[in-house]
């Protein structure tokens, strides 16, 4: 089967596109690196040429409310146009767990313009929402610092690693397009602020978290509920504290190196 991985090159769709090549996929990674541009439609044409799935794990450049809106939705109307011109018959998306409840969240409301042009176009689709990744616990804390602190909701979320959002994806990419969502997450719901605490602890990062019912999640007050998943979610096998036991012992390989 040929599949096209847009956003090939980052951190999940080069983990996707590898799981797919053992499996023994044809696999495209469509990058600018590889003359695709998702934005403006140039090279998708080629790259969708006998493809019968496309995955689109693609982020923006900046995360800028504005820039983050004209995003998703230039790159889907090229993307689905292209598509539908190869007769591409499986739309594979990762969105995000929680997109509808966060109004105030930038990025969110472009995740929503997105899923709403899949769901609008011709193509069978799947839209894969998965929790916050274990590897962005830095870019969350960076969010909530001042100064030595961190400012952060003790809010619930089940936070997944990067590999395991990558075999999901894999599994859910071969099979057939549901026209509908299925929520991905990790085996642990724990508040946000203490799992954080427990990665700077790890890390040796001096800065000391502070519990805040009231700070914002890149621009979102949080509750329980808010990012955490529905019923029946499919869950990941990889636990926080092995995952941060293995990225700590790996940062200490590479430091010695």
């Amino acid at each position: 089967m040929k599949i096209v991985v847009i956003g090939g090159s980052g951190l999940i769709g080069t983990k996707l596109a590898s799981k797919l090549r053992q499996r023994a996929h044809e696999v495209v990674a469509a990058t600018p690196n590889t003359s695709v541009n998702n934005l403006t439609g140039e090279g998708l044409a080629i790259a969708f040429a006998g493809a019968q799935v496309v995955v689109d794990v693609a982020n923006p450049p900046s995360f800028d409310d504005k820039a983050v809106l004209e995003f998703f939705e230039a790159s889907g109307r090229s993307v689905l146009a292209a598509e539908a011109a190869a007769g591409v018959t499986h739309h594979v998306v990762l969105s995000v767990v929680g997109i509808e409840r966060c109004p105030d969240n930038g990025y969110f409301r472009g995740r929503i313009s997105q899923e709403r042009l899949i769901k609008a176009s011709s193509i069978p689709y799947t839209v894969v929402r998965s929790t916050q990744f274990f590897e962005c616990l830095g870019r969350i804390a960076q969010s909530g610092t001042v100064g030595e602190h961190v400012h952060l909701s003790p809010a619930l979320f089940q936070p997944i690693g990067c590999d395991d959002v990558a075999d999901a994806m894999a599994e859910i990419t071969v099979g057939v397009p549901m026209n509908g969502t299925v929520e991905i997450a990790g085996p642990e719901r724990v508040p946000i602020d203490e799992l954080v605490r427990q990665y700077l602890q790890a890390t040796k990062d001096p800065r000391t978290v502070i519990p805040d019912v009231h700070a914002r999640y890149f621009g979102a007050e949080l509750n329980d509920l808010t990012l955490t998943p529905g019923d029946n979610p499919r869950i990941g096998s990889t636990r926080f504290e092995d995952w941060l036991s293995y990225t700590v012992s790996q940062t200490k390989d590479h430091s010695r190196g």
